[in-house]
């Protein structure tokens, strides 16, 4: 055992759960700093005799953890924590609550709300051409502007430059949009739909979180009565 893997010390696992307590000794290391995002893990072998654990034992934990991105592998390299928070974590919960339309919507209003106020500070003028560029879409659009919808909103996550956030929104909209396929085009009224767009964006082009905020409660408000009305129809 090399002295980097020497120096973590990890408590040794009960037999029972053991793929399990594996994966919180792991995350442990993450939450008391002894191994940073991006690091590199100890090899397989070193792992087994810290833990106390067979190679199938640890194989499962280490395949549960590259499952929901906390661990990612190198051909040939090894294995390594991840440097970034992905979607895959959110979009397996979000998974479990498929059912529950109210819930998800809910979340998605909470979630933009905060993310639209951050980008109110942080947008680039880079990214206000793009909302604007996708306003334009939606407005010359005769059919499903889903994309172009969907790209805004996605420009506003990423405006918010907090990579933890960022991870959120795609499983988040793809979720929504599962729900929107229960709404015929023919009930989406796509004038008060681009205004509202518009007015967040002026919101966001002025660099007011206020007005940001305001403007895509309205938004997502709307939106949300009118989804709930339209299934429950």
């Amino acid at each position: 055992m090399d002295e980097k893997a020497s120096k973590l010390k990890m408590q040794s696992v009960k037999r029972k759960s053991l793929s399990n307590q594996v994966i919180d000794q792991i995350i442990d290391l993450l939450m008391s700093g002894k191994l940073h995002p991006g690091d590199k893990l100890p090899t397989e072998m070193e792992l087994m005799e810290m833990l106390f654990v067979s190679r199938p034992v640890l194989r499962e934990a280490l395949s549960s953890l590259e499952t929901i991105g906390i661990i990612h592998r190198k051909t040939r390299e090894g294995t390594f924590l991840s440097d970034k928070i992905g979607s895959q974590p959110y979009r397996i919960m979000l998974a479990l609550a498929a059912g529950d339309i109210k819930a998800i919507l809910e979340t998605r209003l909470s979630q933009e709300l905060g993310l639209v106020t951050l980008a109110a500070e942080k947008i680039s003028e880079l990214e206000l051409k793009k909302l604007k560029e996708t306003i334009l879409i939606m407005e010359d659009s005769e059919g499903d502007y889903t994309e172009a919808d969907r790209e805004f909103h996605r420009i506003i996550a990423r405006s918010a430059s907090n990579y933890m956030l960022e991870g959120l929104i795609d499983p988040l909209l793809n979720m929504y949009d599962k729900i929107l396929e229960n709404i015929s085009y023919e009930n989406r009224n796509k004038e008060i739909t681009v205004q509202q767009h518009k007015d967040i964006y002026a919101a966001l082009e002025k660099r007011d979180p206020v007005e940001s905020y305001l403007s895509m409660y309205r938004h997502l408000d709307y939106v949300r009565k009118k989804t709930l009305k339209s299934i429950e129809e």
